[in-house]
């Protein structure tokens, strides 16, 4: 066990445990607490403190923390926010390992600055801080609630984290409710020393966690999440909730890269990089955790569904592709397997329809068949109330076929009808069968459980990366410093692409109409003109670009005139030249880009590119580094990705280099610390073999190198 583990290990398995603060009056959280913990049977020592004494539920209670007469590995703060750092003080001189602050008035109302003195204070002095803002924990190894919750706390093998503390606190009896029993819960509140990155990692190693839930709403330490998420996923099921999916952190962004990535769709694309398992909804989280711990693990993809309705058959074959979930398509096996259980007028394609007129008995029948069939991993078995639906003699049945299948494939049931239909779901689901009212549920649930098994049967390969002559790029930001810019222009921009090895269209400056014709004939017709002005961004807005210049009067009159709008659009604009570039030949447009994220550090993107990228949002995003089959992956998420494969008899595209790009732009950013926006739109791919052109290049600088 690591030092960490064998640290973090103290706060889930304390030897002793006080509660500063402690009340003798019924209803505050200082009372509820130490009744939590009394109720609960907690084996280690309590210490109640309060500068008061007296007795406590039948508990000694210290006037302070000096007092104490053994270890105390977690102290719990329930004190108001102005003594709170007096309290920390307290537990840092007994030595204390975890603080957790249950008080509140800190950052969540802008009082920042008390709470990071401290967390400071705790650090320099050895205490680990939990919230502050939190409901407690609970840790069933330890038989521990210190919680204001519930005390009735069902224990099993599901571990929650969260950072609300009230959803937290209403998942305590919620569980219970769903037949959910917990290994333990922690909220982490304002974060501000030990984060969900911290609790995952030992929640890894705890063999009692097979599930861990986490509820968030904001990120700290990405980077390290993402590197703890990909080994935890390996070994059990993450699943994830986050609130915040608005789009109004992107507003002000100043790159196509970063208004994208103010939406939630890179905490998305991240959670799918690292195995985690979204989940929509608390309650399709809490379906999920209810039934994965002890859902038998599949042997292969080819799922059979078993229905007497062929419309609910056709909504789970919609669930299916929706939730990644893989329906068997070797209809000769599906005939031969299950002509002998249906009628003539039933149909064997999956959804295999053994129609309407079908008896519990016929389900019975079809549930050993596919049982017995070795090329079938999974089964899902829908029932729509009939004439011949028996809800009870069905529910029989599903809870034998279940005891089955439980050590030999993973079995599901969806069930939709009335009243009796509803007591049988209701019956079974307290069996701990994985029933579900609706097939979407029900499917969503197979869907989670096939990314735990993907997970766990796929390796992660290594992270790629490029060698970036970084040295080379930060003279030419420095350049850019030099000058007071937070930007590159475009010529730096495409220098900083030929450093990193990506290939650009040919390129000089002109400062005046004789070097323009002189360039243009060496590069080649026809070419592009551009304006070269740190003062003028947006060049088409100003009228400063030239488009598929033929000859040598094109070349200049569109000098002339691009010179012409440029000083109209903003007079006092220094125009350093006119850029004078090679017509890049028509291709598949993508954008490629990198960022730093502010909560997963360094970022990349991937999309279709061109003037509609962020209309049509065909985009996907990774957290960097990544392999280059996770490039690929990424690549492949995009809905455009067939137009990568070559469409309408068209020659599949450079896909291959199209990763090298990703991967060496997201070296870029990776390397040079001065660089917080790299973005390629459009790069063109040609067909495979004949790589990629990165047309045009923005790359934008941090504001402070402090960050």
């Amino acid at each position: 066990m690591k030092d960490s583990e064998a640290n973090m290990k103290c706060l889930f398995e304390p030897r002793g445990i006080a509660i500063i603060g402690a009340s003798q009056t019924r209803g505050k959280i200082g009372y509820r607490v130490v009744e939590n913990i009394v109720a609960g049977g907690y084996g280690g020592r309590i210490y109640p403190v309060n500068p008061r004494g007296g007795k406590l539920l039948g508990l000694q209670v210290y006037g302070d923390m000096e007092e104490l007469d053994g270890p105390v590995d977690v102290a719990v703060l329930v004190v108001p926010a102005a003594i709170t750092f007096s309290a920390v003080e307290e537990c840092a001189r007994k030595g204390v390992k975890f603080a957790i602050i249950i008080t509140s008035g800190f950052s969540e109302i802008g009082n920042t600055a008390e709470e990071r003195k401290i967390a400071n204070y705790a650090r320099e002095h050895g205490v680990r801080v939990v919230g502050p803002n939190v409901f407690g924990l609970y840790s069933a190894s330890a038989s521990l609630n210190a919680t204001f919750g519930p005390s009735d706390v069902k224990r099993g093998n599901v571990a929650i984290i969260t950072q609300s503390g009230a959803i937290g606190i209403a998942m305590i009896g919620k569980t219970k409710v769903e037949g959910i029993g917990l290994s333990a819960m922690i909220s982490v509140g304002n974060k501000s020393d030990v984060d969900e990155t911290d609790l995952l990692e030992y929640l890894t190693c705890q063999d009692d966690s097979r599930v861990v839930l986490m509820y968030l709403e904001g990120v700290k330490s990405g980077e390290r999440l993402v590197e703890v998420l990909k080994k935890t996923t390996r070994k059990k099921p993450v699943v994830v909730i986050k609130s915040g999916r608005s789009t109004r952190g992107a507003q002000a962004a100043a790159s196509h890269t970063g208004s994208l990535a103010g939406e939630d769709k890179v905490f998305d694309d991240v959670m799918r990089q690292c195995g985690a398992i979204r989940a929509e909804s608390i309650q399709e989280a809490l379906n999920w955790c209810k039934f994965l711990p002890d859902a038998p693990t599949p042997t292969g993809e080819d799922v059979v569904v078993i229905t007497n309705g062929g419309g609910i058959g056709v909504l789970t074959a919609d669930a299916c592709e929706k939730y990644g979930v893989n329906l068997s398509d070797d209809v000769a096996e599906l005939k031969k397997s299950f002509e002998c259980v249906m009628p003539s007028f039933g149909s064997a394609k999956n959804p295999v329809d053994i129609t309407g007129s079908a008896s519990p008995d016929d389900y019975d029948k079809a549930l050993g068949v596919a049982l017995a069939n070795d090329s079938i991993d999974a089964v899902a078995c829908l029932g729509c109330q009939t004439a011949n639906f028996d809800a009870d003699r069905f529910g029989a049945i599903a809870e034998s076929r279940y005891a089955e299948y439980k050590s030999v494939k993973p079995i599901v049931f969806s069930l939709f009808g009335g009243a009796e239909v509803e007591q049988s779901i209701r019956e079974l689901k307290l069996k701990s069968i994985p029933v579900f009212p609706d097939v979407y549920e029900m499917t969503s649930f197979l869907g989670a459980l096939y990314t735990d098994y993907r997970n766990k049967s796929t390796q992660f390969a290594g992270d790629e990366k490029a060698d970036i002559d970084a040295i080379a790029i930060d003279r030419i930001v420095a350049r850019a410093r030099a000058d007071a810019r937070h930007f590159l222009l475009a010529h730096e921009a495409q220098e900083v692409m030929r450093i990193a090895g990506i290939v650009t269209p040919q390129s000089r400056i002109a400062h005046n109409t004789s070097e323009a014709v002189r360039y243009a004939g060496e590069i080649g017709y026809p070419v592009v003109m551009k304006v070269v002005s740190s003062d003028i961004l947006h060049k088409s807005d100003a009228g400063g670009v030239a488009l598929d210049l033929e000859n040598e009067r094109e070349v200049l009159d569109a000098y002339e005139a691009i010179l012409r709008n440029c000083r109209a659009y903003k007079a006092d604009a220094a125009i350093e030249g006119i850029q004078v570039d090679e017509m890049v030949r028509p291709g598949v447009e993508v954008i490629v880009g990198a960022r730093q994220d502010g909560s997963f550090g360094p970022t990349v993107m991937f999309g279709l590119g061109g003037i509609y990228v962020e209309v049509l949002k065909d985009i996907a995003f990774r957290a960097f580094p990544l392999s280059r089959e996770e490039t690929l992956n990424m690549i492949g998420q995009i809905n455009s990705y067939p137009l990568l494969l070559g469409v309408r008899g068209e020659a599949r595209k450079d896909i291959d280099q199209v990763a090298s790009s990703i991967i060496k732009v997201g070296s870029v950013l990776r390397n040079c610390a001065a660089i917080s926006d790299i973005e390629v739109n459009p790069l063109v791919v040609y067909d495979h073999g004949e790589g990629v052109k990165a047309v045009d290049v923005r790359i934008l600088l941090r504001e402070s190198m402090e960050a």
